[in-house]
């Protein structure tokens, strides 16, 4: 029973860190560390209270009911159309993201061997190498994804303790809250494990006192990850300047800048090959899981079997929008990442207070449940406030 625990605490934090940490440092360079700091523990805050909506909201329906038919169920028909496509959109982003960062990190090593391709040949190589995996199917994707996943957590430990040494005082000296408040989406991204949240429910049948642990101490593990790896990166490399930190994220190559920044500033061989192989490993991670769940999604959605004929057309649902917008927007890596987190907010804020609160208050037979969030109709409207404020202080930021 321990080892179920732990493993459902290592899924919720498998789930939250992947690619979307390499753009926190760069995202909120402007705040500073400490004022990062602060957003980034009220981004946790807020989506780990989302989560736990989510958890009372499921708990209320039969097991194996995932956030479609919860909203469904609480918000009706429209709900479930809203949810549908925001659920896509989300995905989509991601994929623009993750597909932006693996090519642009793709021409920079490349490019040490002096073979210099166009951006949109990059992206095609990245999608036909790691897009096979997906197109083999979950055992292979999982066989990969072990691997990978041992491979990231030895590199960054070793990748940390390394460049401590490199961190400066006068780097970390910036603190500005309201600067880092337009990262908050690019955060919010980096915290999206409740779409998962249904399956675990099933998998701890439904017992809600081990799952609300296993959220929090999910939750808590990459937040401590993600202000250590910006403690790191914000105080090893200058915030302004040429190779400073707000010019990598404005550079349109901010995967290949930043690890060419981390390299340069370390002047060390074996820094050097743990750099390129942590953010490689997190941006093939992120990749496969955003790929498979998209996979699977439009498969359901179209009712299609992932056989025959029908392969062409989910594949092609599937990678060819982002692959068409990088072709015309290469370079997106952060802004990709910035739109997943609006969606985010959406999905995994809004959406969620919005059906907790129809469960509770307006259905005609208030469902049942084993467990609700503390905090009432008050604590409902700052979580909806909050999901506001997410795409308010996107915008802003532009």
């Amino acid at each position: 029973m321990r080892s179920k625990f732990i493993g459902g605490i290592l899924l919720i934090t498998g789930t939250s860190i992947g690619a979307g940490m390499l753009g926190l440092p760069l995202a909120s360079a402007k705040g500073g560390f400490y004022g990062s700091s602060i957003v980034l523990i009220a981004t946790w805050i807020f989506m780990t209270l989302g989560g736990l909506l989510v958890l009372e909201v499921n708990l209320r329906m039969p097991e194996h009911t995932n956030l479609i038919s919860m909203a469904q169920k609480t918000l009706g028909k429209t709900g479930a159309i809203v949810t549908w496509f925001t659920f896509l959109l989300l995905l989509y982003s991601l994929l623009c993201a993750y597909i932006s960062g693996g090519s642009d990190l793709l021409q920079s090593l490349l490019g040490k061997i002096h073979i210099n391709l166009p951006h949109t040949i990059n992206s095609l190589l990245f999608l036909c190498l790691f897009g096979y995996i997906v197109f083999r199917g979950i055992k292979l994707v999982d066989i990969v994804n072990r691997g990978l996943m041992s491979a990231k957590l030895i590199s960054y430990f070793l990748l940390v303790a390394i460049m401590m040494f490199f961190i400066q005082g006068k780097h970390l000296n910036i603190f500005n809250v309201p600067a880092a408040l337009p990262a908050v989406t690019v955060m919010i991204t980096s915290f999206g494990f409740s779409i998962i949240i249904p399956s675990l429910r099933t998998y701890f049948k439904s017992d809600a006192k081990k799952l609300r642990l296993v959220i929090i101490i999910g939750s808590i593990i990459p937040l401590i990850i993600y202000i250590i790896w910006d403690a790191v990166i914000q105080g090893s490399i200058n915030t302004y300047g040429a190779q400073g930190l707000l010019s990598i994220a404005k550079s349109g190559h901010s995967i290949a800048g930043l690890t060419n920044a981390l390299s340069q500033q370390a002047q060390n061989h074996l820094v050097t090959i743990l750099i390129y192989l942590f953010t490689s490993i997190c941006i093939l991670t992120s990749f496969l899981g955003v790929s498979l769940a998209l996979i699977d999604f439009l498969a359901d959605g179209f009712s299609l079997a992932k056989k025959g004929k029908n392969l062409f057309i989910i594949y092609g649902t599937a990678f060819l929008p982002p692959l068409i917008i990088l072709f015309f927007k290469p370079g997106i890596f952060i802004t990709s990442l910035a739109y997943g987190g609006i969606f985010c907010a959406v999905l995994q804020l809004f959406l969620p207070a919005l059906m907790a609160w129809r469960s509770r208050y307006y259905l005609a037979e208030p469902l049942q449940a084993p467990y609700q969030l503390f905090g009432g109709k008050l604590l409902l409207c700052l979580i909806i406030l909050a999901s506001f404020s997410a795409v308010f202080f996107n915008l802003w930021g532009k």
